[in-house]
């Protein structure tokens, strides 16, 4: 079951799955998925919530009830919202605390890039709000966002009208725990991009785990505001992310063996000392962010980030045809080999069908990659160079370039950054 949700949902859906008006605890549910060798979980993004359970086909009927009952009924008692709330705090301080900076960064960047609404507002829950929440907050939440409209019901591999009926008996008609009326204070909201910088300075000389140390980096991630995954451009943005490609410095053989996308070929195999270079394309209802994670030593901070600038401005010439092609090949492949796993096709049925009211076949999604063409690529990476840089910095920040530099940079026709000039070194 995929919901379309609020934001601000990870407390919510972590005292989910929990006990209900049928099953007395967290252990029944299991010992009851146990019996038709099912698994359960309870997954959130930015803009939808997941419930979902992989059991055998003969179990349908039990699995379809425990769902209704989980989203519906929960039981939402004083002693799991407050393990809950534990929870979440050891998250947030997880979050601070781990060697892998990507989680913090990416939240940073749509912090920075839709500046207090929407998809800007924090995945995680505040420390300061966990305090806050209680029973009626929770019930407040469902009763503005449970509702049958904001809902899919998908399965894979049953009849699909074995699954109708099932939806028929278990959620048609039933009063969920919170009560029957008109949700209010619904954020219908559009996401409105800003751009802007976050900055957070942080000591990254002792973040590893075990013996060995990990060096000390800064990481920057700089993005443009892309497209909404229902407009045409999607497609293209897809393929110019799957153009830049990149990943970490390390690969057995030296960095990039076999790697032959741009921030491969053009960054990380010409700048020794660069950690990372990745690019991201986050895509939602209403809009969407291309990005680029870069980490080097605090010192080579400002030369990062203008080979990062210059990679933006170097998307908008043309594509070489054999650099096109591979793009558009490798992300087909990468297409084809998720949706081999059932759990995948799951979530690309609801989450599609929750979006656009319909879904669209893989065969459809690679005629439209193939139609890509090298004018579409330079056509959406020219309306993107038009937004304002989204900026999010995290580590030892001494010689990050001032906002105004980088925006100058991605608005100049080589991406260099102005030059300082300085009395005293």
């Amino acid at each position: 079951m995929v919901l379309k949700l609020h934001p601000k949902t990870s407390l919510v859906n972590s005292a989910l799955l929990e006990s209900t008006a049928q099953y007395g605890s967290k252990d029944e549910i299991l010992l009851t998925l146990e019996k038709h060798g099912g698994i359960c979980d309870c997954q959130t993004s930015r803009d939808t919530t997941m419930y979902a359970v992989s059991a055998e086909v003969k179990g349908l009927d039990t699995v379809v009830s425990l769902l209704s009952d989980a989203v519906l009924q929960p039981r939402l008692l004083e002693d799991e919202i407050e393990m809950t709330k534990m929870a979440v705090r050891f998250e947030l301080e997880d979050l601070n605390m781990r060697p892998d900076p990507e989680p913090l960064l990416t939240e940073m960047i749509h912090a920075a890039a839709y500046r207090g609404n929407t998809v800007g507002l924090p995945r995680f829950c505040p420390g300061d709000n966990v305090d806050k929440i209680d029973k009626n907050v929770l019930h407040n939440y469902l009763r503005s966002y449970y509702c049958p409209e904001r809902m899919v019901l998908a399965g894979v591999g049953i009849e699909h009208e074995q699954l109708v009926e099932c939806a028929r008996k278990y959620l048609q008609d039933v009063k969920p725990v919170w009560g029957v009326s008109t949700p209010a204070n619904v954020d219908l909201s559009v996401a409105q991009y800003t751009g802007g910088i976050i900055k957070m300075e942080k000591d990254m000389s002792d973040v590893s785990l075990g013996p060995t140390p990990i060096p000390e980096l800064t990481h920057i991630m700089i993005g443009l505001e892309s497209c909404s995954f229902l407009e045409d451009d999607f497609i293209p943005f897809a393929v110019l992310n799957m153009m830049m490609g990149g990943g970490g410095s390390f690969s057995a053989g030296g960095p990039g063996k076999g790697m032959f996308t741009r921030l491969y070929l053009n960054v990380l195999n010409r700048h020794h000392w660069m950690y990372n270079a990745t690019s991201y394309h986050h895509s939602y209802e209403d809009s969407g962010l291309l990005c680029i994670h870069a980490s080097a030593d605090p010192r080579q901070v400002r030369e990062m980030v203008e080979i990062i600038t210059r990679e933006f401005i170097q998307m908008s010439g043309t594509a070489g045809e054999m650099e096109l092609e591979r793009a558009k090949t490798q992300l087909k492949s990468m297409l084809m080999m998720n949706l081999e796993s059932r759990p995948v096709i799951f979530e690309d049925v609801g989450r599609q069908v929750l979006s656009t009211g319909k879904r669209k076949l893989p065969h459809e999604l690679c005629t439209l990659i193939s139609n890509v063409t090298a004018n579409d690529i330079k056509r959406v990476t020219s309306k993107m160079l038009r937004s304002k840089p989204a900026v999010a910095a995290l580590g030892d920040l001494t010689e990050l370039p001032s906002y105004e530099h980088i925006q100058a940079a991605l608005s100049s026709k080589d991406g260099r950054l102005p030059r300082m000039y300085r009395l005293f070194r």
